[in-house]
């Protein structure tokens, strides 16, 4: 959920670290911002951040961009990296619409894409903003690796739906699925939980999840 805009936003995020102020700059040069060729993973929509950065934390043997659209939700993700007390090297943020990702990535650049609880947008004439729409499928494919994979998870039954429709119809191969992840042992083992899991989940709420590559 978007929060409201909060004062000083922009201004912190231009002024963090963390934050790749020009990210179309780098675009095939990943490795060279990080300083290192370890394989680039991506988490679209990444909100507060709390995924992405246990992910860092877990896996140094990777490099991640956690990706917002919304200022004021950058803002908390910035906030809490600065509050860690470990350093995260493979770790930056970018502010940026996913439209855009073929003009920051690569071909074949990035390894993995996660989507966790993604917006939506149930109205019919907004389907293609979803992040698992057909047309943002078609954006994954411009920048995934040949074995690069996507990961979606969701507690919107509606939405998982949808998208395994669009798996099909785009022609990308579903891996695995559940409407119940947290009690399908085999796609849990390994699971990170974002702060919308964690509160669903506890509420009862079924979360469901799929892999597909191209």
């Amino acid at each position: 959920m978007r929060l409201r805009n909060i004062r000083g936003s922009k201004e912190t995020i231009a002024a963090s670290d963390y934050v790749v102020q020009e990210p179309e700059t780098h675009k095939g040069t990943w490795g060279q911002l990080f300083g290192n060729e370890q394989p680039v993973q991506i988490e679209v929509g990444m909100g507060k951040g709390r995924f992405i950065m246990d992910m860092a934390r877990l896996h140094p043997d990777r490099n991640f961009v956690g990706i917002e659209m919304y200022d004021s939700v950058l803002l908390r993700a910035v906030q809490k990296r600065e509050q860690l007390e470990e350093d995260l090297p493979n770790l930056y943020f970018i502010r940026m619409d996913a439209r855009n990702l073929p003009d920051v990535f690569e071909k074949g650049e990035v390894d993995k894409i996660y989507l966790n609880f993604s917006d939506p947008w149930p109205k019919e004439r907004h389907a293609k903003r979803r992040l698992t729409s057909c047309q943002f499928l078609e954006r994954y494919d411009k920048i995934l690796a040949p074995e690069g994979t996507v990961e979606f998870k969701t507690d919107n039954r509606p939405l998982f739906e949808f998208s395994l429709e669009e798996v099909k119809e785009a022609g990308w191969v579903l891996d695995a699925s559940t409407f119940d992840l947290h009690h399908d042992a085999k796609l849990m083992e390994g699971n990170v939980m974002t702060e919308y899991e964690e509160k669903f989940s506890r509420a009862g709420n079924p979360i469901h999840k799929m892999i597909i590559h191209r």
